[in-house]
């Protein structure tokens, strides 16, 4: 049996988070700009709604988190990456400036723990809050 919402098909795409970040990471100053730069351990806490969406995930297991930068600039379309002025402008569709018209994020991370509905994953350089959009497992290609 599939579990599913109902909802009406959509004509303007629309994202529903199923979860928020728990981490240290309390702004965007203090947080490394990739995973692999000292990024912390974190919990996802899932909305009750969607633990049956949660049922096979393991621990051990490489997920790939998907999350929604709420605190990004979406005016944005050009940067200096890495904040460094003596790169060129590069179109933000060529970085992983978290500042852009839509602002995923895409986080590699391992499980380390479940707990009911809270997940505990490691690395995630998200703030704490971030709003979680879904969660999909690395296929064995990806790795």
């Amino acid at each position: 049996m599939t579990e599913h919402i109902d909802q009406e098909p959509a004509t303007n795409p629309s994202l529903r988070p199923v979860g928020r970040v728990e981490s240290p990471l309390r702004e965007r100053a203090h947080a490394p700009r990739q995973a692999d730069e000292g990024a912390p351990a974190a919990w996802l806490v899932f909305e009750p709604w969607v633990t049956p969406a949660l049922a096979d995930l393991a621990v051990g297991d490489e997920v790939l988190i998907l999350t929604w930068f709420d605190r990004a600039d979406r005016e944005v379309l050009a940067v200096h990456p890495r904040n460094d002025p003596s790169r060129p402008l590069t179109g933000v569709f060529s970085t992983r400036s978290p500042d852009r018209p839509n602002p995923l994020g895409l986080h590699r991370t391992t499980i380390t723990a479940i707990d009911g509905h809270r997940v505990q994953v490691t690395p995630l350089e998200a703030l704490n809050g971030t709003p979680i959009i879904d969660v999909k497992p690395v296929l064995q290609d990806e790795r």
